[in-house]
């Protein structure tokens, strides 16, 4: 059975437009705490990003929950990874952050965790999504006896918990004394996170984009826009830059001169440290976008890798079913099962860290070991919900046979539909950069016609 509101990273679209309305927030609490209840979920904890619609939200889902009988603690501003984390420091039985991660301030979505960290199973959403529809469809939305409404409190000392969790990843042996680091907070959950992390470990921090006003949230700044943070480097002679994401669940550096390293580059690093040490639990899962020189660096090391599906639960997945613990995206999602249950952006950005460190490398040095094959992403937006409808059409499927066959063996050809936008995805990888270039324009063209 399909998911009817679920995507791959729980429910997300833009303020205003069904299904992210107050209404639906509201129903969707009382149906998570509901169904979270009948287990014996006493306490749900809310965490959002920086956007002005996150009050807006957390009230309705607040409402919600409190309707089902369940209580709810609010730790205001949060990145995502803290939410799961402090769902189990403070006892409660799950979590609820409402964020859109990457996407622009008039986004706004809700994802729920276990208390053990992880996302709601597969079988847990669809309960869900069952209530839900009774109570949108036929106002079957109840509400428990006054005396037994979920009682409301907010946590005052969570981001110094979280401070805290993420300095114990890093070696006790180890400092960042002498090192200068530019950290941009994209103006969204890490802003008062990120940059004291990196300070109380001793580094000299530049913070940029760390005052967030409602609206600019990744707002040409961040993970997904890294302009900003490459000049800042340059200007500042800093050793590296740091930038995460909305919600901080992603991470991507800049090395002193100015280079990009993203998540299959630093996912390299991390195998590679931890082969040198002797720690390496297995071997890497990646996705179906990793690019292809991460497979081939990794296997130059004797570490086996494996692709999932697009999607950091896909990759947790893959990770529980081999028993290995390192795995992310080319975007920056990293998890490392040992130290977060999640993509933990600011604990990625750590264990990179200590990796520079115990080197005695440059990050720019540390990274030269892995070449990254050209890789051409085109996003296709539509007009309408028929992404499957346009995968299956004759002419998609012809384009990517003719793009197949012009690359050979010295390429591939991967389309998707986002799990999270109206978009298809079109990537095409090989040793020319100019052949993927144009055989993923020829695909983008016949999605678009």
């Amino acid at each position: 059975m399909s998911r009817k509101y679920f995507g791959t990273d729980g429910v997300r679209g833009k303020v205003g437009t069904f299904p992210i309305t107050p209404d639906f927030a509201m129903k969707l609490g009382w149906a998570a705490g509901t169904v979270l209840a009948s287990t014996g979920t006493k306490e749900v904890l809310i965490g959002k990003d920086t956007r002005s619609s996150g009050y807006m939200f957390e009230s309705a889902i607040e409402a919600g929950l409190s309707a089902a009988g369940v209580n709810v603690a609010l730790i205001g501003p949060m990145p995502t990874p803290a939410v799961a984390y402090l769902a189990s420091t403070f006892r409660a039985d799950a979590g609820v952050v409402i964020s859109a991660s990457h996407n622009p301030h008039y986004d706004n979505g809700i994802k729920f965790f276990s208390n053990s960290g992880t996302k709601l199973n597969d079988e847990q959403e669809l309960e869900i999504e069952a209530l839900l529809d009774q109570a949108l469809n036929h106002n079957a939305m109840q509400c428990v006896s006054s005396e037994l409404l979920g009682k409301v409190r907010r946590i005052t000392d969570a981001a110094g918990r979280y401070i805290e969790f993420c300095k114990g990843v890093f070696a006790k042996d180890l400092t960042l004394a002498g090192m200068k680091i530019v950290v941009d907070s994209a103006n969204g959950a890490a802003y008062h996170i990120a940059p004291n992390v990196y300070r109380e470990l001793g580094a000299e921090v530049i913070s940029i984009n760390d005052k967030p006003d409602g609206v600019n949230i990744n707002d040409h700044c961040g993970a997904t826009h890294l302009d900003s943070l490459q000049t800042a480097v340059m200007v500042h002679e800093a050793d590296l830059g740091i930038a995460l994401d909305g919600d901080a669940d992603r991470i991507m550096f800049v090395d002193h001169n100015g280079h990009v390293v993203d998540g299959d580059q630093i996912l390299y690093i991390l195998a590679r440290a931890a082969k040198r040490k002797g720690t390496l639990q297995g071997g890497v899962v990646g996705t179906l976008m990793s690019n292809l020189g991460l497979e081939l660096a990794l296997k130059e090391m004797d570490i086996p890798f494996k692709r999932a599906k697009v999607g950091d639960r896909y990759v947790v997945e893959q990770l529980k079913e081999t028993g290995w613990k390192l795995g992310g995206e080319g975007s920056g999602h990293i998890l490392h099962l040992d130290y977060a249950s999640t993509g933990d952006g600011v604990v990625a950005s750590l264990l990179v860290l200590q990796a520079v460190l115990e080197s005695k490398q440059s990050l720019a040095e540390l990274v030269s070991g892995m070449q990254k094959l050209p890789q051409v992403l085109l996003n296709v937006r539509l007009t309408a919900n028929n992404a499957d409808e346009i995968l299956a059409s004759v002419a998609v499927k012809q384009a990517v046979i003719e793009a197949e066959t012009v690359l050979g063996n010295n390429g591939r050809v991967l389309l998707r539909k986002s799990g999270t936008e109206p978009l298809i995805r079109v990537m095409v990888e090989s040793t020319d950069p100019e052949m993927s270039q144009t055989q993923a324009e020829h695909i983008a063209k016949a999605v678009r016609s």
